[in-house]
């Protein structure tokens, strides 16, 4: 596949086969992809976040395992861990399941913050230290998790800190009555199985080609704009930081690339600020009383701040 916008298309037909819903969430999962960056999909039991989450993984390409989080769950069954080999009496390294180029991790809230924090050295520094030895994980390497956010028993709610690893957060709704439908006669019949349509070295090179979108000098105080803007706001406690600021810049790269485009426009942070910024926020006491969210917050920054740069953004 030579471009990433074939990809997009190619991606959309093949997932469409076997999950029914927005083709936003797609878009999403392949801005993450590109960026890069990790994703963490939220929704209620039922909604078909598995099933996305591994169709898309068998698109790419990629070795690819799975994590079921538990409350049982241990830091070493992620990781791995030394073992002895009673043979020659000697230590060997046993891979844990994070050694792959995309790792899905289903209910990651079902696992206490010990277990959880297993994955923040990996999705920051992409890679893993063991007995004080480091080793690289793949490349490309995504993490792709899932949690529901109405259970109360038996979960572990996601710290700030392992949110802010995450580039974006999406939420998974119920599908609409015409989706609910299509997916009734998609499933009436055996789930088509998916082959891959690319290869690490195609994405490798597609994320390096996102590195190289055009932004011009105005956009880069529009994302400085938005970003305080969240911190000024006065139902926010603790507003998103200097890596958000990265993230939606690299998010709006990869955005751009997808659509086809050497550039980027104010359109591509403006559709990705929701996903990047909204689970960055921390809401004051009051407002979280008062029923605010962060995608709340963020929908009142994007009113307030207003696109001050030129009508047309100038290309390269």
């Amino acid at each position: 596949m030579s471009t990433a916008s074939d990809f997009r298309i190619a991606t959309h037909q093949a997932l469409g086969r076997v999950w029914t819903g927005p083709t936003e969430t797609i878009d999403l999962l392949l801005t993450a992809l590109l960026a890069p960056g990790h994703v963490l999909l939220e929704g209620v039991p039922g909604v078909a976040k598995t099933t996305l989450a591994r169709g898309f993984a068998q698109l790419l390409g990629c070795d690819f395992r799975r994590i079921q989080f538990t409350p049982d769950l241990l830091p070493a069954d992620i990781t791995g861990a030394y073992i002895l080999n009673m043979r020659d009496q000697q230590f060997v390294l046993r891979r844990g399941p994070i050694f792959a180029h995309v790792v899905l991790g289903d209910e990651i809230n079902r696992a206490p913050a010990k277990t959880q924090s297993a994955l923040l050295e990996a999705m920051q520094e992409q890679q893993v230290t063991l007995e004080g030895e480091t080793h690289p994980l793949p490349d490309p390497f995504i993490v792709l998790a899932t949690q529901n956010p109405m259970e109360q028993e038996g979960v572990y709610p996601l710290p700030e800190a392992q949110l802010d690893r995450f580039l974006l957060k999406l939420h998974i709704d119920y599908p609409s009555a015409a989706d609910e439908r299509r997916m009734l006669e998609t499933h009436t019949h055996s789930t088509p199985a998916l082959n891959a349509i690319a290869s690490p070295d195609a994405l490798r090179a597609w994320r390096y080609h996102a590195t190289q979108v055009h932004v011009a000098p105005a956009l880069y105080d529009y994302v400085v704009a938005l970003v305080t803007a969240t911190r000024e706001h006065s139902q926010v406690r603790l507003g998103a930081s200097p890596r958000a600021s990265l993230a939606l810049l690299r998010a709006a790269k990869a955005l751009a690339l997808l659509d086809g485009r050497a550039f980027m426009r104010p359109d591509d942070l403006r559709a990705l600020a929701p996903s990047v910024l909204a689970h960055r926020i921390t809401l004051t006491h009051e407002a979280e009383m008062d029923g605010v969210s962060g995608a709340d917050v963020v929908r009142d920054v994007l009113s307030e701040v207003r696109w001050r740069g030129p009508a047309e953004v100038p290309t390269p």
